[in-house]
């Protein structure tokens, strides 16, 4: 009867400790890419790792080099990605020493589920100012370029060969003499139901991590791409609009991360409506991004220009709302 305790405890352990997630990290280094190129134009598009596991974040890069005095008008703020959650998005710009032009966008996105994926086509438009060449097409502003689809499967936490059939992994015992058979029975139930609940609970637990772990670094990341973005130069018209647009992206992502709203997805009265309803956010600082957004959106939409002391405000709003509602800190409802 001991050793059947014993053996019985034996198994519950190997099958708690199964059941706590050897979840192995998809290799970073396989990368799906894809290119295509028109012209004085190649547009590369990039995605790793290249078969992530469910709750994984993908890093999606796009890619564009141009001759000298070709401009490039790369895609706006999460085209074609509504399928996926924007967790980060860092663009650059350069030029390299031949004149070409080397523009990047990196999105890191969150999967919405496991199984076939697709990553749509993304458009990337340019103008040819190279001295006698066409500047752009007949009846249209801008040549296009649309990068091809990519597809990926995303893994489930589940072993493959999983079924819904529950089959003890030691095979099935012998039976024992009628007198102990209902209390085997009982005890293999048990063993059974406590794997059942720590598996559970071990997926619950984890998927909780993860979002913490999320909610805990949305202050960094919005912090960090608001320092990269204050780098840029804002002379012209058009990088004073080039600022504002990836200023208010930082603050609305930044929102999404950390409050678990759709907020890039929303016109700027739908998030203002949604947010006066919301716990999350005290009045002062709805106020606060009432007057920054609808201020951004003059700058964006209106062809404002606004004067160095605006800009100024608006990177310091940026700044407050990201210092008090950051997590640890002073909440937003609280």
């Amino acid at each position: 009867m001991n050793g059947n305790l014993v053996a019985k405890g034996l198994l519950l352990l190997m099958l708690c400790q199964h059941a706590s997630f050897v979840i192995a990290a998809a290799d970073e280094t396989e990368t799906i890419t894809s290119e295509r190129v028109s012209g004085p134009v190649t547009v590369r598009v990039s995605l790793q790792p290249k078969s992530p596991i469910i709750g994984d974040t993908v890093k999606l890069t796009i890619a564009v080099t141009a001759e000298k005095d070709v401009e490039v008008l790369m895609p706006d703020f999460g085209s074609a990605l509504n399928r996926f959650s924007i967790v980060d998005f860092a663009p650059r710009q350069s030029i390299d020493d031949e004149g070409r032009v080397i523009a990047t966008q990196t999105y890191r996105l969150d999967l919405p589920s496991s199984g076939p994926q697709v990553v749509p086509p993304i458009l990337v438009e340019y103008i040819d100012r190279r001295e006698g060449k066409q500047t752009t097409p007949e009846d249209l502003d801008a040549y296009e370029i649309l990068t091809d689809r990519i597809k990926f499967d995303v893994q489930s936490v589940l072993p493959s060969e999983s079924t819904d059939e529950l089959v003890p992994p030691l095979g099935r015992l012998d039976p024992l003499p009628n007198a102990t058979n209902k209390r085997s029975g009982v005890a293999w139930g048990f063993a059974i139901g406590v794997m059942t609940l720590v598996s559970a609970l071990a997926i619950v637990l984890w998927v909780r991590s993860r979002q913490r772990e999320r909610r805990r670094s949305a202050f960094e990341i919005a912090n960090g791409r608001l320092e990269q973005l204050l780098q840029s130069p804002r002379e012209t018209e058009q990088q004073i609009d080039q600022f504002y647009v990836q200023l208010t992206a930082i603050i609305r992502q930044y929102i999404e991360d950390r409050f678990e709203m759709r907020a890039p997805e929303l016109t700027t009265d739908e998030f203002l409506a949604s947010i006066s309803n919301s716990p999350d956010f005290s009045s002062e600082h709805q106020g606060l991004l009432h007057d920054f957004l609808r201020h951004a959106d003059l700058v964006k939409f209106a062809g404002a220009k606004p004067s160095s002391d605006e800009t100024h405000r608006s990177i310091e709003t940026a700044r407050r709302f990201l210092l008090e509602t950051r997590q640890g800190g002073e909440d937003a409802g609280h």
